[in-house]
């Protein structure tokens, strides 16, 4: 593992493009951000007039490659920016985690198809489900598509979409794969070929849009499916072959940056001299409170440590070429899935010590508690990825 100060140096290293300038307009968009909030969750997704604000700020292009005019950040400095956007709101760091991940996966893309996305510039948004929703059947001149894909996030803005089909036999029964599983592809589509279907009526993160999206029985040539298992990216960079294993980050980032916010948040509410009913002293000046607040600091720190450690670790091995290795996927799952949890106890913590103002609405508190919790739902933190870990340290140590 690398120490802190490695990791400052990788996270510049081979970004020559430094994200120094979108974080300035992270801060510079910040007070919108916060003040829309409510709207945004309101709406179920990003309005459109802050989607070209985050697309101007470069936020859709960090990761396309600077040979399509994107910004190619280094790992690290990339998952600053969806750190940062996450701190000020949960959904607008979900947008910004999701729309980056999308284009990493379209360079798993046939180059004519990855031109096509990128041909009038490289501030695409991209949306996706990785669920293996879809069927797709050869015919003649590609294969006939039909699916529905659900947690679809940002589809309401996206230009490009994407989801995996069961590619089936003749007989109609799902072709093998080289390992004897049923074999999954991908397939890439313009947005307009997609239908969405509204459902996104969520407990948290609600300001995403992650609608179900549909494809009925379209004709989609042989260009526009890809792989990502044993498939390669079509563009040369150290970031795009082993998007499995560096994943696992872009969610530990989000996390990270809605705990911090929900610090922030109760900071905050101590400081406009908050007093509880019944309560001796204002909570700011209250030792218990103070205590708890120094705890749950610490805690958040300890996540910020593990998640800039493990980037790091992994970025490493992305220059070098060596990531391709299970270890080091079941290593960065089990360490999003700890920092998820850590940052799930942060939340609920803030969220009761700011006491019963914190159950309205109008509270940012309720809004952190319930995005962090939907987060920590999704399949790379769930507790039960502790097992892989367990079973390597017991292989390891055989």
């Amino acid at each position: 593992m690398l120490h802190q100060d490695q990791f400052r140096d990788l996270r510049s290293l081979a970004a020559p493009d430094s994200n120094k300038t979108v974080l300035a307009g992270i801060r510079k968009l910040a007070p919108e951000i916060t003040a829309r909030a409510a709207e945004v969750e309101a709406a179920r997704c990003v309005p459109p007039d802050l989607v070209d604000r985050l697309k101007s700020i470069g936020i859709f292009r960090m990761f396309v490659p600077r040979s399509h005019g994107g910004l190619e950040l280094a790992l690290p400095a990339g998952l600053e920016v969806i750190r940062a956007l996450a701190r000020l709101d949960g959904s607008i760091g979900w947008t910004a985690m999701t729309a980056s991940g999308g284009s990493i996966f379209s360079t798993f893309a046939p180059r004519e198809t990855y031109e096509r996305i990128y041909r009038n510039g490289s501030d695409v948004p991209i949306c996706g489900s990785a669920q293996p929703s879809g069927t797709a059947t050869p015919t003649a001149g590609g294969f006939r598509v039909s699916g529905r894909w659900s947690y679809a996030s940002g589809c309401k803005h996206a230009e490009w979409m994407a989801g995996f089909c069961i590619i089936t036999a003749d007989n109609g029964k799902p072709a093998a794969g080289p390992n004897g599983q049923p074999l999954v592809r991908g397939v890439a589509l313009p947005a307009q070929d997609w239908e969405i279907e509204d459902t996104w009526h969520a407990a948290g993160l609600k300001g995403t849009g992650s609608h179900h999206i549909v494809l009925r029985d379209v004709l989609v040539p042989e260009a526009n499916f890809f792989e990502i298992e044993g498939g390669m990216p079509c563009v040369p960079g150290s970031l795009y072959p082993a998007i499995r294993q560096l994943l696992p980050m872009f969610h530990s980032s989000l996390a990270v940056g809605i705990a911090e916010g929900a610090v922030d948040e109760l900071m905050a509410l101590a400081h406009m001299g908050r007093q509880q009913f019944r309560a001796a002293t204002p909570m700011r000046d209250s030792e218990t409170f103070q205590y708890e607040l120094g705890r749950l600091s610490a805690d958040v720190r300890a996540a910020q440590a593990f998640f800039e450690t493990q980037t790091a670790n992994l970025w490493h091995h992305a220059l070098a070429g060596t990531l391709n290795d299970e270890g080091l996927l079941i290593e960065a799952t089990q360490a999003a899935t700890w920092i998820a949890t850590t940052c799930v106890r942060v939340t609920d913590a803030c969220f009761a010590l700011a006491g019963s103002s914190a159950v309205y609405d109008t509270s940012p508190l309720q809004r952190r508690l319930r995005d962090m919790h939907v987060a920590a739902q999704h399949a790379t933190a769930q507790q039960r990825q502790y097992a892989a870990g367990g079973k390597l340290l017991l292989a390891r140590s055989a």
